[in-house]
């Protein structure tokens, strides 16, 4: 048996999610067809991460067992062949038996983007989060700083999280513009429910003049999420880089 490795990208738009979900439409899904199709047999994968409805991927790990001998190159070849235009694989390799996308994984980054402009971008409708209001990026740059460290997140993640440890450890926060889109990076080496999303949200409170730039980590000490800012939208986060060893 081969235990192989994809590279995934993916648009969310139309998926809920990665995970399967019956016969809801999922990223995961969509790819155990088409490996389906190409091994001819439905194989079980496992993901690095599970992302919601509508979230993105620009690099997403996914393994799956084969007996099959079909060449790395070949297999990236003949699924993209089988797969739609929103799930492309970037490439395949061969990795251990013991090895696990998600639990070996050391780290994370994510992208939040902002379509900031006066006038929406209908080609950015599904991909970027619209705010037609100035951004003060270097004040949410600052805020974005206080994130840092190692901390109990629970005042950043949403009700009917089933995780009982919520400490995590972020170590790089950045806020920056590139022409009319506005770009929040966030590293960590894990991330709990809606909790990039509620960061977004926050830092929109902080451009708004709601939340100062320096009250990050006092929002983070009170372990209150009625303290943080709102859920952004689904549709401007993407999973941009899984880290391994």
């Amino acid at each position: 048996m081969r235990h192989l490795m994809l590279t995934i990208q993916y648009r969310g738009t139309a998926y809920q999610g990665f995970q399967v979900q019956g016969d809801k439409p999922t990223v995961a899904k969509t790819l155990q067809d088409a490996i389906e199709t190409v091994f001819k047999s439905r194989l079980d994968i496992k993901g690095c991460s599970r992302t919601d409805a509508g979230v993105h991927a620009n690099r997403f790990a996914v393994c799956f067992f084969t007996g099959s001998d079909i060449p790395c190159d070949a297999v990236v070849r003949a699924l993209n062949v089988n797969l739609p235009e929103d799930i492309a694989v970037l490439g395949c390799e061969q990795v251990a038996d013991a090895f696990h996308p998600r639990y070996d994984c050391r780290g994370k980054r994510y992208l939040y983007k902002i379509h900031n402009h006066p006038v929406k971008n209908p080609f950015a409708a599904d991909l970027m989060l619209y705010h037609k209001y100035p951004l003060d990026v270097g004040k949410m740059d600052r805020a974005a700083k206080g994130f840092c460290g190692r901390y109990d997140f629970s005042a950043f993640c949403s009700a009917g999280s089933k995780v009982e440890d919520m400490v995590r450890t972020i170590t790089d926060a950045a806020v920056y513009r590139e022409g009319t889109t506005v770009i929040f990076s966030v590293t960590g080496d894990g991330f709990l429910y809606h909790m990039v999303r509620i960061m977004v949200g926050t830092l929109l409170e902080v451009a708004r003049g709601a939340i100062a730039p320096e009250a990050i980590p006092s929002i983070i000490l009170s372990r209150d999420r009625a303290c943080a800012g709102p859920t952004a939208p689904a549709h401007g986060l993407y999973l941009d880089e899984v880290f391994y060893d």
